[in-house]
């Protein structure tokens, strides 16, 4: 309706245009016609249409009037100018449309050509856009990734990368140069791992100033695989020929098969004589006891202990048939060690797999059984070393360790000694034999025997190396020896030493200051030398704590010495608020190097406590001044802050005080005694009496509260009451160094 309505209005206008331009034959007129033409033209309104209405109004008027047949026929022709131009235009277009369909045709039968030509060659191409999307591909690109043409485009980054970093650097480098080669690992769709070679030109797009990309992939996965397998082999070889455990065998083993066979996790089964199979495991999940392991991976360990040794089979999950989730080998004709390889994903394994899979498990075969020997032989070694070195539990207030090298199988030639020789006086010697092995070992028990000997001679420090040099001159092989040795005082702190070539021994204060006792030095034992051995002697102050070692602890390679100091110095002082034994455990926990000690390490820790203070005396009101002022005079000198010295002496004070009222009650006057020392960071009190008094009730009277306020004030107190007397045990925590 609306058409039709448009055409009426459009010839109502035209009708009324031409009588205005038959009456005045003006110019502006003659513009109405053309634009009235332009109209027709967008309106489409037919030409027919606007001739047959054009004559029927000169028909009309000619009855009326005379009518200039020129003068309408070139408003006429105004008119339909606009719709000339058109109908040449659509006729050029139709010719150009002709010419370009026959051309067209032609092209498309090049372009079949082209597609034929390209989907058969072996190599795979593709185009890519400016952003980097793959936007055509051949036959051979889908068949090597595996990613077919009705899934076009393929956006940046493509789904198909495995190193997404090197791609994206490599395209970046095709954009800067116009061109790249380069070999990268791919995911093909079915989830197994692929090698391709990319070559990859940048080129102008038609019509556009952005760069295009064309380029082509070569499937290199058996080239790789064979090079991979061979380097693998190799690797593994000769890293799993120096291995110490199983659980070095098995890292190494992930390492190398993590990148050739896209492997996740490796875990080692192993079947003892008797009691539960023992697991380990490198990669994640981590789990390693048989019970925590997947059942199906428990059952698949069970049956391949019946399996050809040396062989690898693969294992297919019930959930998704015909793809592997791994493969297990049997590594021993005992059938006692097994091992698991899980691919990443469950895919087809190829015969590439298997191939270095099956030359693999040959190798670890071989690397069980050598590390299966090494752990015999070294503990072997370790029985011996240790027995070499003292059995016995070393005197209060002292840790001794002895950490064997990681890689020599060999016993070593370090050696300690902690020996009381009367009093309170304690002999301390640490030394280092030249050279490993039986032979070391062999010099390290005579100089020790030699040491020990001297020491209970009572002489001086310096006076037993003079003598410890004339026993080693005597030793073949015991030039150069380096031995540190002291003498301690452990009543009044009197460390007396001598150092010959040995490491300075080190003190770290009570405030975690650390000192290097430098002083005494000379050459090792049986060197030449023409002046005395020299001798120095310092005090520790009580809460210090000594540490004498070996080389090893300090020395790596590529290092000086006084790097190795200072790191033993602040490890030192970052553990003095430790006990004695957790301080030589944490020190050796922090300095070893990842790959373990390279040397042996002895080593003596010593952490100085002041000597105990203890009173007897009556059990009388008139004593407890006079402990009270013993007591806070001693705990002042053990460094004790002033505060816990107040809490401590009233605690005291109240469980003498008991003893006083109570203990001998009706009886005569008896005897307490006081005992307090400082002991690993606490200080610990113990009053006994040996009367017999009754315990506060639980709702003590106004005279009952001392155990109430003992037991309020200190860390923690024990009561033994007995018909002999009563012992008060009370502890208080001192507060740690800042």
């Amino acid at each position: 309706m609306t058409a039709v309505s448009n055409t009426d209005e459009f010839h109502a206008q035209y009708t009324a245009a031409l009588r205005s331009y038959l009456d005045a034959r003006s110019e502006d007129n003659l513009a109405v016609g053309h634009e009235l033409g332009r109209r027709a033209l967008q309106e489409q309104i037919s030409v027919l249409d606007i001739i047959e209405n054009h004559f029927r109004v000169l028909d009309e008027l000619s009855k009326s009037c005379q009518v200039d047949a020129p003068a309408a026929l070139e408003f006429l022709f105004q008119a339909l100018a606009t719709l000339d131009v058109a109908t040449r235009g659509f006729l050029d277009g139709t010719r150009r449309y002709a010419e370009e369909r026959a051309r067209a045709e032609d092209l498309a039968d090049r372009d079949k050509f082209r597609s034929a030509l390209v989907n058969s060659l072996q190599e795979g191409i593709f185009v890519a856009d400016h952003e980097g999307a793959v936007i055509e591909i051949n036959n051979a690109f889908a068949e090597i990734l595996g990613y077919p043409p009705d899934g076009l485009p393929y956006k940046w980054p493509h789904p198909w990368l495995v190193d997404r970093k090197t791609a994206a650097a490599e395209q970046a480098r095709v954009k800067r140069e116009g061109s790249a080669e380069y070999e990268t690992p791919i995911r093909h769709r079915d989830g197994h791992l692929a090698w391709v070679a990319v070559s990859i030109n940048a080129v102008t797009g038609p019509g556009s100033d952005l760069d295009v990309y064309v380029g082509t992939i070569r499937d290199i996965t058996a080239e790789r695989a064979f090079a991979a397998r061979e380097s693998a082999v190799l690797r593994l070889a000769t890293s799993v020929g120096v291995a110490k455990s199983v659980a070095e065998v098995l890292s190494i083993t992930l390492d190398e098969c993590r990148a050739a066979v896209d492997v996740r996790r490796v875990v080692a089964v192993t079947w003892p004589g008797e009691g539960e199979p023992t697991v380990q495991v490198a990669g994640e999940p981590s789990e390693s006891t048989w019970r925590g392991l997947d059942p199906l991976l428990r059952e698949m360990f069970s049956e391949a202990r019946h399996q050809l040794p040396l062989t690898a089979k693969t294992v297919e999950r019930p959930d998704e048939p015909g793809k592997a989730q791994g493969m297990v080998a049997l590594l021993s004709g005992a059938g006692d060690v097994a091992l698991w390889l899980e691919l990443r994903v469950p895919r087809w394994v190829t015969g590439e797999d298997r191939l270095l899979v099956t030359v693999l498990v040959g190798h670890l075969s071989l690397a069980i059984q050598h590390v299966r020997q090494f752990e015999s032989a070294r503990e072997t070694s370790l029985t011996l070393q240790r027995a070499m070195l003292p059995t016995i539990q070393p005197p209060a207030g002292f840790a001794v360790r002895y950490e064997p090298a990681v890689p020599p199988l060999e016993i070593g030639g370090d050696w300690y000694d902690v020996l009381p020789i009367g009093g309170h006086r304690i002999g301390i010697v640490v030394g280092d034999c030249v050279g490993r092995g039986l032979p070391a070992a062999a010099i390290m028990g005579q100089l020790r025997s030699s040491a020990r000997a001297l020491l209970l001679t009572g002489a001086q420090p310096a006076v037993l190396l003079e003598q410890l040099d004339a026993a080693a001159s005597l030793i073949p092989d015991a030039y150069c020896t380096t031995v540190f040795l002291a003498i301690l005082d452990t009543e009044s702190g009197t460390l007396e030493y001598s150092n010959a070539g040995h490491m300075p021994a080190m003190i770290a204060g009570p405030d975690s200051a650390t000192t290097l006792l430098t002083d005494a030095s000379s050459v090792p034992l049986a060197v030449r030398r023409i002046d005395p051995r020299p001798e120095a002697s310092r005090v520790l102050l009580p809460g210090s704590t000594l540490m004498l070692y070996t080389d090893g602890l300090i020395e790596r390679k590529h290092e000086s010495i006084d790097d190795g100091l200072a790191r033993v110095a602040d490890v030192l002082s970052e553990s003095t608020n430790l006990p004695v034994g957790a301080v030589a455990d944490e020190v050796l926990r922090k300095l070893a190097p990842a790959a373990g000690y390279d040397d042996d390490v002895a080593m003596v820790v010593y952490r100085h406590q002041q000597a105990p203070l203890v009173i007897e005396s009556e059990a009388a009101a008139g004593q407890l001044a006079t402990i009270r002022h013993q007591l806070s005079s001693w705990l002042k000198a053990a460094a004790v802050p002033d505060a816990l010295v107040a809490d401590i002496v009233l605690v005291v004070n109240e469980a003498c005080t008991n003893s006083v009222e109570h203990a001998y009650r009706g009886h005569s006057v008896g005897t307490m005694r006081l005992e307090v020392q400082s002991v690993d960071g606490e200080v610990h009190a113990r009053i006994a009496d040996s009367g017999s008094w009754k315990t506060p009730g639980e709702v003590p009277s106004h005279g009952g509260r001392g155990m109430v306020l003992v037991k309020a004030v200190s860390d923690s107190v024990e009561v033994d009451c007995g018909p002999t007397g009563t012992t008060v045990r009370a502890r208080f925590r001192l507060p740690a160094a800042t």
